[in-house]
């Protein structure tokens, strides 16, 4: 089981791959979380300690190893040629920080690719790595991707079983679906899912099932405004943990099932 999950910013997409993770390792499987997000916090909806993840450096910020394995000489205004196979092979296992049910976490980072400040040393190890954990690795992982669903290419999602793209009941969010829509055919995903979430009240719901059926997205789930999750964030603790019978994880967990089912897996 490959997935990743994508959505607007704010929208909870943190929150549901990081618990989809916990539930898949509950079953048994050895998980592998990636955080390929800015922001960097799939450590805390994972239940990964605040001063254990404090201490972790983004792969793609990582210099030396950037130098490294490009086989460049400083990254400091870099120009020039680097090395476009970097060995990755060996990163998951050395880099990964070990969770709660059975699921390790690996910090990958981001890159913005194209315009000014590219990054390209960081941006080519990046989509190696990820090339090489979703089509050369056997080992099931759930990625949090960055915001929004321009920066989704062909490199990083091409052999996932699942994309779950994550929204709220506004018309910004929502509106990720339709660019998603007319992304599809460029993804190379096996399947591309809509999931609702903070949903407070039936027109929140309404308006998420009229919006996902407009665009021809299936809609997995929807994961109703909980309280227990701003609790969780207060309390530095993750969601699962602090009630794994809240309305939230409970939907979530039902979107796991129908998850596995809808992949065959």
């Amino acid at each position: 089981m490959k997935i990743a999950v994508a959505g607007k910013g704010g929208v909870g997409k943190t929150t549901v791959a990081g618990t989809l993770a916990r539930l898949l390792g509950r079953d048994g499987l050895k998980i592998l979380a990636v955080d390929a997000d800015p922001s960097f916090t799939l450590w805390s909806a994972l239940g990964i300690p605040a001063d254990i993840a404090k201490a972790i450096v983004p792969l793609t910020e990582n210099e030396t190893l950037v130098e490294e394995r490009l086989q460049i000489e400083g990254m400091e205004g870099y120009s020039g040629f680097f090395k476009m196979n970097p060995r990755v092979d060996d990163l998951a296992e050395k880099f990964a920080i070990e969770g709660p049910d059975n699921v390790s976490l690996l910090v990958a980072g981001t890159v913005e690719i194209g315009g000014s400040g590219c990054m390209c040393p960081s941006a080519q190890l990046l989509k190696t790595l990820m090339r090489h954990l979703i089509l050369g690795t056997d080992e099931a992982f759930v990625m949090d991707m960055d915001a929004g669903v321009e920066n989704l290419g062909r490199g990083t999602t091409k052999g996932m079983d699942a994309l779950l793209v994550v929204a709220e009941p506004g018309r910004r969010s929502l509106d990720i679906l339709g660019k998603i829509r007319t992304l599809a055919q460029d993804i190379d995903v096996g399947r591309v899912f809509a999931v609702g979430n903070k949903v407070s009240t039936p027109e929140d719901e309404e308006m998420i099932r009229e919006w996902v059926e407009k665009e021809g997205i299936p809609l997995l789930g929807i994961i109703p405004l909980d309280e227990t999750v701003k609790q969780a964030d207060r309390k530095g603790v993750a969601p699962i943990d602090l009630d794994e019978n809240s309305m939230s994880m409970l939907a979530i967990a039902e979107i796991k099932q129908k998850l596995m089912k809808e992949t065959n897996k």
